[in-house]
């Protein structure tokens, strides 16, 4: 059985080249949220899922699912399309 290895980046890394991202709470549903899918359009928004040992991770771009929570980042995430986030610290996340 062959194991993929998937790419990962640091929190930290993301956040030092793309800006400190705020918590974006949906309130309505993501198609009707035109700042949102704006934001979606442009690679500004990031998925933060739970993995199956309970640590947190992220994926760049909305991707609708069950408590899941979602950063807005001033910047485009586009250059850590299809990696994995890793180390998220709530603490460099604006309130």
């Amino acid at each position: 059985m062959k194991l993929l290895k998937v790419k990962t980046a640091r929190f930290r890394v993301v956040v030092d080249q793309c800006g400190r991202p705020e918590v974006y709470t949906l309130w309505i549903k993501p198609k009707a949220d035109r700042r949102f899918q704006m934001m979606v359009r442009n690679n500004r928004v990031m998925t933060i899922r739970a993995s199956e040992t309970g640590t947190e991770f992220g994926v760049v771009g909305f991707h609708k699912e069950k408590n899941a929570r979602y950063l807005a980042f001033p910047k485009s995430l586009k250059r850590f399309e299809g990696q994995r986030i890793i180390g998220i610290d709530w603490l460099l996340v604006q309130t």
